[in-house]
């Protein structure tokens, strides 16, 4: 995997910091691929262009489960084993939860699944799990509880802040179940850059390896997504575009989804459950005993279950094998996969079922599109052949069917994150399920429904829409629903939900209508501006009503402020490469009486006027009159969190938070005591450091870390931190003297080898630059007399206090105060080396002087002239460096001087460097 992170860098030229000023320390961002059964995390942080997030136990998917059990809230396989155990404080399979009433099928089917959860409505209709009498938990606020772990993986793992990322979910969620999982990610902390659907994600990811490959002819990719609960299929069709973003136009490549298929309850846990009956049964069929009435013994079938399978996919047959499943019996059956294959029979049909629903709604597009493969479920081989014969091509596993989304994502991510460039990829994605607005209107004494298409099935986004209501004289109200759904299966219908989204009441309609009226004023209607954004959330961004009126040029000079602000209102609702695209109710139709159409003129006749009257009247120009309508949007389907709900849930996490910290720094100061008063015991019995130390001292230690085993074996584990803290803080103290006592006289040796080394070849060095004076060669006048005896005074002189200071030493115990410390040999050692560095430099740039000759009253006469400084243009004579450099080299090179003759690089461990005899630093 390494192997195609670093592929993914070199082929895409990806993620290199911007270097801007204010924003040099560029924040990482974060993918989440959060599935119903695994959470994958991808990372760009700078210097790291994209990588995999490791958890804890240093693996690269974590389960989606979260439990709680004697107040500790654990994550992952922790909470799978608590899962087995006690089933009921094990929430998982949570994404199909999100935004759906209590009644919906699917929530009701998970209660079926899993009948040991508690489950009741909420007061805005949404499900509820009971935990205990005091505590409940709603699918936002543990999925939030997810969201936020992956965060502190991330953060963990590249010791960064994280707050900004891109989250994938099924393409098929619905609008209520898109604000759900933002409302999730908010509780974790995390602001959404986007929602963006995992099948595009995994179309990014496989594009960006094909870039050189995207051109003006398009070509197209099939992916193929099976996971733990559901199948989604997606056409791809890349091509190279033109686009203006940034104020020119630039061809670029591009992805763009033309067609979409899913099956919402297709996937692993289906064959799972299956495959748990077919255990069960054969469990009775032994007389067993009722192991349904068992909570624990069910858990334990569906984990064995998923294993079997995962195994029966590369073997065909094998044993299911559990331990004590109920009253201490054991269970063992052999299953094949002819077994499993006939116990989900139905179940392949309805996988070429979605491919043909993703070929169906490119409307003939895709020939000769390759099919790619991802999910774990996909690798069943019943899938596989199924995929092949409704397909009929060949499967590609071109890229990693686990982390192709996760990666995916996090380029996305890079993409729209600030401070990062990332090679150019527009990405646009489908409408699955269109939505229209409805609204009546008065016709020959009737009421019409009118309904308008805003975003029709496979309508690329994001994009903005605006919608004309030219006939209403009144406040009136409109209706934002689902359209026409015939592309979706009727099983699948259910599972939307309601298909009413907002209605929209608007007021002051007449007034705005009243002022602005005359003859010169001609009605364009009122409109209202939507945008479908990148995470596929709709938005009324507002309704305005609009007005053209004519005006000659001493007239509009009034108005011209006017509309220059109210063009610009507007161009903030489209200002994006995608132009809104208008929908008007029947603009053929001229508006009725009340809009005085009978007062203003035609087109033509004004016309005509005008070139009539050209030469005696001004020339009238027309200006746009723009004014806000006010509006109330009510949510017709899942109510989203209110801000009180809101707080008492992000309150209810921080709670949970605080007392993960707390038990995790518990049990980080009790590892900390446990772990010192082991390694002390062990070394205060070793001879070397023993004998840094008085033997009272020494006696005194064995005592306190015994004292210390004891209390910490007998009632020592429910202490605080606080008491644990102290207690190793006291033996730090008695211990730290030892401890550094025994690092100084270890590292001692090679600190004293150093400065001998450099002692020496300063010497030589000396010797040789006693060549390059003026008085040795007038030619090579290097170095000052002055020079010269500094370093051969600062040579003396270390070399003397070395042989004081070594003498003076050897003369003490072990276990009395050192005198030469490894400070003062560093010290020793920086000084003399700066020394040698200045006359070494000095000799490197150098340059012989060159004689010049000038001519003064009609005499010649040679000038010596001054020798060039580095920068200036004129070279050194070729001839004369090299000789003086090689001479240099013969004594100390460079490499020599700044790694061997000391200073800040000379190899001397730090205080502290040792194992853990670093205690001695606080000193």
């Amino acid at each position: 995997m390494a192997l195609v992170i670093k592929m993914l860098s070199a082929v895409c030229l990806v993620l290199l910091p911007l270097l801007v000023s204010h924003n040099v320390d560029a924040a990482a961002v974060i993918s989440i691929d959060l599935g119903s059964e695994w959470m994958k995390i991808g990372i760009v942080s700078p210097g790291v262009p994209m990588e995999i997030v490791l958890n804890k136990e240093s693996k690269r998917k974590t389960p989606a489960v979260v439990a709680f059990r004697d107040d500790v809230r654990t994550f992952g396989e922790d909470a799978v084993t608590v899962g087995v155990r006690f089933p009921k404080n094990s929430y998982k399979y949570l994404l199909d939860l999100l935004g759906k009433p209590y009644d919906h099928p699917l929530v009701q089917s998970y209660k079926d699944i899993f009948p040991y959860y508690e489950i009741v409505p909420t007061d805005r209709g949404t499900p509820e799990f009971v935990h205990d009498d005091e505590t409940r938990y709603t699918p936002e606020e543990l999925v939030g509880q997810l969201l936020a772990k992956a965060k502190d993986f991330a953060e963990i793992s590249h010791g960064q802040p994280i707050t900004e990322c891109v989250i994938t979910i099924p393409g098929y969620f619905n609008q209520a179940e898109r604000r759900a999982m933002k409302e999730a990610a908010s509780l974790a902390g995390l602001n959404v850059l986007q929602l963006i659907n995992d099948y595009t994600a995994i179309a990014i990811n496989y594009g960006i390896f094909r870039r050189k490959e995207i051109n003006e002819t398009a070509w197209y990719a099939l992916f193929f997504d099976m996971g733990a609960v559901s199948t989604k299929a997606a056409l791809v069709e890349y091509k190279t575009v033109k686009i203006k973003e940034k104020g020119y136009v630039e061809t670029v490549p591009q992805l763009q989804v033309i067609g979409v298929g899913y099956d919402r309850t297709l996937g692993g846990l289906e064959m799972t459950l299956r495959l748990r009956e077919h255990l069960i049964k054969a469990w009775e069929a032994n007389g067993g005993g009722d192991v349904r009435a068992s909570p624990r013994a069910m858990e334990k079938l569906l984990r064995e279950a998923e294993r079997l399978k995962i195994v029966l996919s590369a073997n065909t047959e094998h044993y299911a094998q559990i331990e004590s499943l109920l009253d201490d019996k054991d269970f063992k059956h052999l299953v094949s996969r002819v077994e499993l294959e006939a116990l989900c029979a139905d179940l392949w049909p309805r996988v070429s079922g979605v491919i043909q629903r993703a070929i169906a709604a490119a409307s003939g597009s895709g020939t000769g599109a390759r099919l790619i493969v991802a999910g774990g479920a996909s690798r069943v081989p019943a899938v596989q052949e199924a995929l092949r014969s409704a397909a009929g091509l060949e499967l590609s596993r071109s890229i990693n069917a686990d982390e192709a989304a996760t990666l995916g994502a996090v380029y996305r991510a890079a993409s729209l994150a600030t401070g990062y460039k990332v090679a150019a990829l527009n990405v646009r994605d489908a409408v699955v399920l269109p939505i229209q607005v409805v609204f009546t209107r008065h016709v020959d004494g009737n009421d019409r429904l009118i309904k308008r298409t805003l975003f029709g099935p496979m309508n690329p986004y994001p994009q903005k829409k605006v919608i004309t209501f030219n006939k209403h004289t009144e406040d009136f109200t409109f209706a934002v629903n689902y359209a026409e759904l015939d592309h979706i299966p009727s099983n699948e219908l259910k599972n939307i939900g309601t298909l009413n989204l907002t209605q929209v009441s608007l007021s002051g309609v007449s007034d705005t209508l009243a002022k602005n009226t005359g003859d010169n004023i001609e009605h364009k209607g009122i409109k209202a501006h939507f945008n479908l954004d990148d995470s596929g959330i709709l938005n009324l961004a507002n309704v305005e009503f609009v007005a053209e009126k004519t005006v000659t040029d001493e007239e509009g000079a009034d108005d011209s402020t006017l509309s220059k602000i109210g063009s610009t209102i507007s161009k903030l609702f489209g200002s994006d490469a995608e132009t809104p695209e208008k929908l008007g109710e029947e603009p053929e139709e001229k508006p009725q009486a009340p809009l005085k159409n009978d007062t203003v003129k035609s087109n033509e006749t004004a016309s005509d006027k005008n070139a009539t009257d050209s030469e005696s009247k001004p020339k009238p120009k027309v200006v746009v009159l723009k004014e806000p309508i006010k509006t109330d949007e009510i949510i017709l389907n899942v109510q989203p969190l209110s801000p009180e709900e809101f707080k008492t849930s992000k309150a209810k996490i921080t709670k949970l938070n605080n007392i993960d910290k707390k038990r995790i720094e518990r049990e980080t100061a009790l590892n900390n005591l446990e772990a010192f008063v082991v390694d002390v015991q062990m070394k205060v019995d070793m001879e070397e450091y023993a004998e840094c130390g008085t033997p009272e001292l020494i006696e005194e230690i064995k005592k306190i870390c015994s004292e210390t085993s004891e209390w910490l074996y007998d009632d020592g584990y429910d202490a605080p931190t606080e008491k644990f803290e102290e207690k190793l803080n006291m033996l730090k103290e008695k211990t730290n003297s030892i401890f550094y006592k025994h690092w100084e006289h270890r590292e001692r040796p090679d600190a004293v080898a150093a400065i001998q080394k450099l002692l020496n070849s300063s010497q030589e060095f000396l010797k040789m630059a006693k060549n390059f004076t003026k008085e040795a060669n007038s030619d090579k006048d290097v170095f000052t007399e002055i020079e010269i005896t500094m370093l051969d005074v600062k040579i003396e002189e270390t070399k003397i206090w070395l042989e004081e200071a070594l003498k003076e030493q050897n003369a003490l115990k072990k276990n009395e105060d050192v005198k030469l410390t490894i400070d003062s040999l560093r010290e020793k050692i920086s000084s003399l080396d700066r020394e040698v560095k200045y006359l070494l430099n000095k000799m490197k740039i150098w340059k012989p002087k060159k004689p010049v000759k000038t001519e003064s009253d009609n005499k010649t006469e040679t000038v010596i002239e001054p020798e060039k400084t580095e920068n200036q243009e004129e070279k050194p004579d070729a001839q004369e460096k090299p000789v003086v450099e090689a001479e240099a080299e013969k004594v100390i090179g460079e490499e020599t001087a700044e790694k061997d003759t000391g200073g800040e690089e000379t190899e001397i461990p730090q205080i502290g460097d040792g194992n853990n005899e670093g205690e001695h630093s606080e000193l």
